[in-house]
């Protein structure tokens, strides 16, 4: 049985992405599913954390763990 790529680890590897950027402005990724904008992330390099906005209800939610945003992100894109 052939394993699917996991999406928990594209997540992963588009955040840890915006991490590495090394920038000082914020950078932010939009996450989809089937062409339908969930949530957007941005990242501050200066706190280093990850602003989760779920498009849907507007709430946002701050992460100061790539794992914990990476997971809310894969709960989001679940649904």
């Amino acid at each position: 049985m052939a394993m699917e790529n996991s999406q928990l680890v594209a997540i992963i590897s588009r955040l840890d992405a915006m991490m590495k950027a090394g920038e000082s402005e914020t950078q932010s990724r939009r996450f989809e599913k089937d062409g339908d904008e969930r949530g957007v992330v941005t990242y501050n390099p200066v706190s280093k954390t990850f602003t989760l906005e779920e498009v849907a209800t507007k709430q946002k939610f701050e992460f100061d763990n790539i794992d914990l945003a990476a997971m809310e992100i894969f709960d989001l894109l679940d649904d």
